[in-house]
């Protein structure tokens, strides 16, 4: 029996609703009566079917009509098909309320320290039927599952190279980062730090295959100095922020983290001019793609808090950070 002959053109859910008033009712003049549909139809239709699955359905005497076992398996199948497309329809219903539904978010573990909490905190808070998922990647791997539609949007730092056409960015931020200690660092009391001064400090650096992790590389090929004394490797946030604890480790954190987090935390940016310049954050999403409307309420409060950020555009005025850094400075 081949489906695209004798199935897949042939058989529509209108008949499998008719074979199942029929089956319901036992006569087909009852089911007509029920369907408001005429009796040589239901006739012909329960016909078609009969000839289309190469089996009798349904066995008729006077006393009405009775499903063989062939029509039983049709009708079991029947009753989950019209089920399924209920529950989608449901599902639809869901999907469509912009204060329900589920989004699955992809990010980088530092974004995922502040900034992407904060998004969630605020949508969650006027939106409590929404459930968010979450998972942390490189760009490239949440590039790649955004491709293949496991996630809906990526929050992530701007690759160098260009993006993959099928995707779109939106800019919301730029990244700024800060070299960082914990208070009880001798070098926390300190108001005038250059790069140089620190290459001897154990540092716990980002793994080379992070965004960030290159970046630190080329801040000390910018200053033409070596690469400083690696104690840890690790974008780990809660790791760094406990060995930054002890007061022995220096390591680099981006404006967000500190802004999110650092109140939480006993952490000291350090005066140390940073000489790379601020990488843009950005949303993506597929392009001609259809968002669920909770995807696109997400995207709106991302906004709303990135405004609500310290230097949120390239160019503006110096954060509260790099205020505080100016004045140590002086």
């Amino acid at each position: 029996m081949h489906w695209t002959d004798r199935i897949g053109r042939r058989v529509r859910l209108r008949d499998l609703h008719i074979l199942l008033a029929v089956a319901q009712w036992g006569s087909m003049a009852k089911a007509a009566e029920h369907l408001a549909i005429s009796h040589p139809v239901i006739s012909k239709t329960i016909s078609d079917l009969e000839r289309a699955l190469g089996v009798r359905l349904l066995d008729r005497s006077s006393q009405g009509v009775e499903p063989t076992v062939y029509g039983r398996e049709v009708l079991n199948c029947s009753v989950a098909v019209f089920d399924e497309l209920r529950q989608s329809v449901k599902r639809i219903e869901f999907l469509t309320d912009p204060t329900a539904g589920e989004l699955r978010i992809g990010s980088s573990d530092p974004l995922m320290a502040g900034f992407v909490p904060a998004v969630i905190d605020r949508l969650t808070r006027a939106n409590s039927r929404i459930v968010v998922h979450t998972i942390q990647g490189t760009v490239a791997d949440l590039h790649r599952a955004l491709r293949e539609r496991r996630i809906d949007l990526v929050i992530a730092r701007q690759r160098h190279s260009p993006s993959e056409q099928e995707l779109a960015e939106e800019l919301l931020f730029y990244e700024p980062l800060f070299v960082v200690t914990g208070m009880q660092n001798p070098w926390a009391r300190r108001r005038k730090i250059s790069l140089a001064d620190l290459i001897d400090e154990p540092w716990i650096m980002l793994p080379a295959e992070s965004v960030a992790g290159p970046l630190i590389v080329d801040a000390f090929r910018e200053c033409g100095l070596p690469m400083p004394r690696t104690a840890v490797v690790s974008d780990s946030i809660p790791l760094r922020n406990s060995l930054l604890a002890t007061g022995r480790f220096l390591t680099v954190f981006a404006r967000s983290t500190l802004h999110f987090t650092a109140k939480h935390l006993s952490l000291k940016v350090l005066p140390v001019k940073f000489p790379i310049e601020s990488r843009p954050i950005v949303i993506v999403t597929l392009k001609n793609r259809t968002m669920v409307p909770v995807a696109q309420l997400f995207i709106e409060h991302a906004r709303e808090v990135a405004k609500s950020m310290p230097a949120a555009a390239k160019h503006a005025r110096a954060s509260a950070l790099e205020r505080a850094i100016s004045s140590q400075r002086n």
